[in-house]
């Protein structure tokens, strides 16, 4: 009777190994979610990615601006006056006297020479260059928060499946070795020490939802509405390896095409182009002027007969300034420039250093995270044959109970490790792909590829049992 009720323990368990490491089992779930479609919605509704979208936008206006200045300017103006007095003339009495006057004028200005409204503009083209590379940056960096967000969430579910079922297998392990007490195989120091794996396990399981909670929560900041239920790794994913597998060539692409790189690259030649700005404002500026414009008046408050003037004139002319002295401003301007230009190239070197680093980082990430897979797919197969070995043998009355106990456990911790390494390899593939500027929605569909929605485990349904079983004892 207590072989019996073991084999039945061991084949439930088995059950619940095979559903969980089983991830990739594709069932018609309309409501999984697609890891692309997340990616639209959350380029919608990142409130960041929305903020670098919004920055791009103003920094694509400098441009049109500055190129302003190098146009013809028109503006006019004009007026229109009122007088009113009173005025004695000789030998005649004090009157009221009233007169109008209107004036307007038309004045068209056409830059010459103004080297430094040219730098403007060039400084200008550096700055949108900049901008659009910080926004490539923002781009791959929505990618990656949203994917490891995913991933987190999906690992935390996972997590939170292998909780429930230990907990339901420790039920099992506990009423086995409760029969056993009973029948006088086992002593009462098994059923203890059963029960307190099993009180250890629901505070995991606790732990592993709370964790559950948080990435979902994670996963909503950036989504802006709750997820969906997530697809996960299929079982049979083959986790890609870098191409090329040279270290040095992917370092290469980093230090030259990283977005934080070119942002710094434009940084720096926006400073070079404010630096000659700063030191440009020695020299002369020309402009052509022509102005249009006319007088009228009703008369004069000064001459005893009214008589109305009516004036048009035109004017042409070239303009021209040139600054003397200024009290030190323009060395003071060209001494910061100097400064700014400095500072920009050294945060240029910084960010392909930077670069160097996160690709070589992730390279090693990849390379490392394949190896620590195979070795946990197979740690895990073996730790299913232990745990099937020591309950048999513990049927027979050759194993103990805390054998039996220690394999599960040691099984369900490299399962949860194994799940892990999974998703932390794809994403280290992804970081790598970023570190030299080529992650772009292909790679999230490409790794959407990878994913399937799940069936709902045997650890959900049982722990769905078991928890209303214990309300209803309760």
């Amino acid at each position: 009777m207590i072989v019996g009720s073991v084999r039945a323990a061991r084949g439930r368990v088995v059950g619940i190994f095979i559903s969980i490491c089983g991830l990739g089992a594709v069932v018609g779930l309309s409501q999984a979610a697609d890891l692309a479609d997340l990616y639209a919605l959350a380029r919608e509704n990142d409130p960041t990615f929305q903020s670098a979208r919004y920055a791009l936008e103003a920094a694509k206006q400098k441009r049109p601006e500055a190129f302003s200045a190098l146009l013809p300017s028109l503006v006019a103006n004009g007026s229109t006056d009122r007088t009113l007095g009173r005025t004695r003339y000789t030998g005649t009495p004090e009157i009221s006297r009233g007169f109008n006057a209107d004036q307007w004028a038309l004045q068209l200005t056409q830059p010459l020479f103004r080297v430094q409204s040219l730098l403007v503009y060039d400084e200008a083209r550096a700055s949108v260059e900049q901008a659009l590379a910080q926004f490539v940056a923002a781009e791959q960096d929505l990618i990656l928060r949203l994917s490891r967000a995913y991933f987190d969430a999906i690992v935390a579910e996972r997590h939170v499946v292998a909780a429930r079922s230990q907990v339901a297998a420790l039920e099992e392990q506990l009423n086995a070795a409760r029969r056993s007490f009973q029948a006088g195989v086992a002593s009462i120091s098994d059923v203890d020490d059963t029960q307190s794996r099993g009180a250890l396990a629901q505070a995991q399981l606790v732990a592993a939802m709370n964790d559950l909670e948080g990435s979902s929560a994670s996963l909503e900041a950036i989504l802006g509405v709750p997820p969906p239920r997530l697809n996960a790794l299929k079982a049979e994913a083959n986790l890609p390896r870098p191409t090329p597998t040279d270290a040095a060539t992917w370092v290469q692409r980093a230090v030259e095409d990283d977005p934080s790189v070119k942002a710094a690259q434009a940084a720096v030649k926006a400073a070079d182009y404010e630096l000659d700005r700063s030191r440009s404002q020695r020299l002369p500026s020309v402009d052509l002027v022509a102005t249009y414009g006319g007088n009228y008046s009703a008369g004069n408050i000064t001459e005893p007969t009214d008589f109305g003037t009516n004036v048009r004139d035109k004017q042409v002319s070239v303009q021209f300034s040139m600054p003397l002295f200024s009290g030190g401003g323009i060395q003071a301007q060209v001494a910061e420039s100097r400064a700014k230009r400095a500072k920009a190239q050294a945060d240029l070197t910084a960010a392909q250093r930077q670069a160097a680093l996160d690709a070589r980082q992730a390279y090693s990430g990849v390379l490392s995270g394949v190896s620590q897979v195979q070795a946990l797919e197979t740690a895990v197969a073996a730790g299913q044959s232990a745990v099937k070995g020591n309950r048999i043998g513990y049927g027979l009355g050759i194993r103990i109970n805390s054998d039996v106990l220690n394999a599960e456990q040691q099984l369900y911790s490299t399962m949860q490790d194994l799940e892990k390494a999974r998703y932390d390899t794809l994403f280290q593939g992804l970081k790598l792909k970023a570190a030299t500027g080529e992650l772009s929605d292909q790679d999230l569909q490409a790794v959407n590829g990878l994913l399937a929605p799940v069936a709902p485990s045997a650890g959900d349904r049982d722990a769905g049992s078991t928890e209303s079983g214990k309300s209803a004892r309760e």
